[in-house]
């Protein structure tokens, strides 16, 4: 194998990573042409795209090309799930420099593959160009099967505000590796792979979720998306939102508030629904607040007066 991309060449690099990506049924023409074919069954796509750059969401003394193949999936798959809609297929651009290790950028491609082996979902097609850092770009996209998505936009009051999936972990994760420690190795490892709860993402819809988000940003930033969009006001009941042992001894060494990290720490991945209050909610959710008339977000009936999660373009 070549040392790094540099000597694999552009469309050695692609070849060597279309070999590892089996494609599933969802996709009718995969790498290899102009642009790949996807199979819509509903007629309608759902789609989403981010970023993700070396030295603002990860870096590689801390994350391998695995770590971030599997968060870089993850980020997207949570968005179309979000919506109510089953993934069906990622397209991925890397950026890279061309001392970029083979190795590390086939890990990676491995990483994109096994999170998508959670949901049946393969990496269709993508591009590979020379940049001065590691540059990823992801597009998920997803079908509805005939139900209306799930918006920020639904939520009313008297319905019940839910949550599934882990909170503050990554965000605790991240402040260990900040400080240069490597363990707690569970919260690390939180930091460099998400763990998505999907089935549950899934399963919102049936149950009558009136409106779903992705929690990237922060519990209540992102419930701050929810009550904007709705009109309605949030309140979180932190009484709901147990800390979790693994954040106690490493929020007391850093001096640090671990309900800070569940209230704002985005990067698990969790999502936030809004349910009537009637609903039976499904596996995996757990009701954390309520939603009410008015505006905005509050925690335990009070403003927060900390910042409510990450903003990319907030001055430090």
């Amino acid at each position: 194998m070549s040392d790094n991309v540099a000597d694999l060449g552009e469309f050695g690099l692609i070849a060597a990573i279309a070999a590892r990506m089996p494609q599933t049924r969802h996709v009718v023409v995969g790498p290899g042409d102009d642009a790949a074919v996807v199979n819509a069954p509903d007629r309608r796509v759902v789609a989403s795209t981010d970023l993700l750059v070396e030295g603002n969401h990860f870096r590689r003394d801390w994350s391998s090309g695995y770590d971030v193949g599997r968060r870089a999936a993850a980020s997207n798959l949570a968005d179309v799930v979000a919506m109510g809609a089953k993934p069906t297929a990622l397209l991925v651009g890397l950026g890279c420099p061309a001392d970029l290790p083979t190795e590390w950028a086939l890990r990676m491609a491995d990483g994109f593959r096994e999170e998508g082996e959670i949901l049946g979902v393969s990496v269709a097609g993508g591009d590979v160009v020379r940049s001065s850092s590691v540059i990823v770009s992801v597009t998920a996209l997803g079908d509805l099967d005939g139900r209306p998505p799930v918006l920020r936009a639904g939520a009313r009051p008297g319905d019940v505000v839910a949550i599934a999936g882990r909170l503050g972990w990554a965000a605790a994760g991240l402040a260990v590796l900040s400080r240069g420690f490597r363990s707690p190795r569970v919260l690390v490892e939180a930091q460099r792979r998400p763990e998505v709860p999907y089935e549950a993402g899934l399963a919102a819809p049936g149950a009558g979720a009136t409106a779903m988000c992705d929690v990237s940003d922060g519990l209540l930033a992102d419930l701050g998306h929810i009550a904007e969009a709705s009109g309605v006001a949030v309140d979180v009941d932190t009484s709901a939102l147990a800390v979790p042992d693994e954040m106690r001894d490493p929020a007391r060494a850093l001096g640090a508030d671990p309900m800070v990290w569940i209230l704002t720490g985005g990067e698990d991945h969790a999502l936030v629904a809004t349910f009537p209050s009637d609903a039976v909610l499904p596996s995996g959710w757990r009701a954390i607040g309520t939603v009410g008339d008015g505006s905005g977000v509050t925690v335990d009936g009070a403003a927060y007066d900390r910042d409510a999660g990450h903003d990319h373009f907030r001055v430090p």
